[in-house]
């Protein structure tokens, strides 16, 4: 069983619980049995680009982010390791931007949300209908990034089925672009449980104690992870890991349930064709 989570979120990026200290998370995962874990909050923008509230920390709270998550590696280091990072997204021009988060991170994940459209306005997956052609660069955004060899791992790159009702040749193309991409470039695509999480046992944004064959009937509500998308995946030469997307007190704690819902949603077959890996 996987033992590290390299997708941790802070109260900074405005969308996490407030009241939880990045140290109650480490507490979390010690008690979870987690021998290695990464915060990889959401990165500033020393420009800024994504002017949506409450979704990123500020420029001016990077430096007082890496000095806490650094003190309190030094503090668990008999305990767990730990280290410090972001979850970026490409966009063409902050190139920059980005190489100067990855010079003083230990793990960069991407974790795609937007593109520019044709008027260079961003648009975000989730909030509205992406044409095929949109998709298809959401997709090259994704690819360029790992050509850069910006990010360590790419964090639900099955997301992009928010946005659309069924899985065609347009989602096919979509997952072959990102797959034959992290061959390529040798970089893990991640399993990401919050939507799990979110649809199931934080349904309507509160834990509750529902039984797990009654959280279990939520899951045709969860768009992903999908299964044709890890169908797809299967069939490449990549590395795949889990990613909590820690954002909520209790989230991790959850853990070996949200696994085993993911499993359900992909499949057995599929599951047992993929390369998972033990430690990276």
């Amino acid at each position: 069983m996987q033992k590290f989570n390299y997708h941790s979120h802070t109260y900074r990026c405005g969308h996490a619980d407030l009241d939880m200290k990045d140290e109650d998370y480490i507490k979390e995962y010690i008690e979870m049995g987690f021998e290695k874990i990464a915060f990889t909050d959401h990165c500033p923008e020393k420009n800024k680009i994504d002017k949506r509230p409450n979704i990123r920390m500020e420029y001016e709270q990077k430096n007082e982010y890496i000095d806490t998550i650094k003190k309190l590696k030094e503090k668990y280091k008999n305990k767990i390791k730990i280290e410090v990072g972001y979850e970026i997204e490409y966009i063409p021009g902050d190139e920059e931007n980005l190489r100067e988060l990855k010079n003083e991170a230990d793990k960069i994940i991407l974790g795609q949300h937007f593109i520019y459209d044709n008027n260079k306005n961003l648009k975000y997956i989730g909030q509205s209908e992406f044409s095929d052609e949109e998709l298809i660069k959401y997709s090259e955004y994704i690819q360029k990034a790992m050509k850069l060899k910006l990010p360590n791992i790419i964090a639900h790159p099955d997301m992009y089925m928010m946005n659309r009702k069924e899985f065609g040749k347009i989602e096919n193309e979509v997952a072959k672009i990102i797959c034959e991409s992290a061959e390529k470039y040798d970089i893990p695509l991640e399993i990401n449980l919050n939507n799990i999480f979110a649809k199931t046992y934080y349904e309507n944004r509160k834990l509750n104690n529902d039984s797990f064959e009654k959280q279990k009937e939520k899951l045709k509500n969860v768009f992903y992870p999908c299964k044709d998308f890890w169908k797809v995946a299967s069939n490449y030469n990549i590395k795949v890991l889990y990613g909590i997307d820690t954002h909520h007190k209790g989230q991790i704690m959850l853990w070996n349930e949200l696994i085993e819902f993911a499993k359900e949603i992909i499949g057995k077959e599929t599951i047992e064709k993929l390369n998972f890996i033990d430690i990276f």
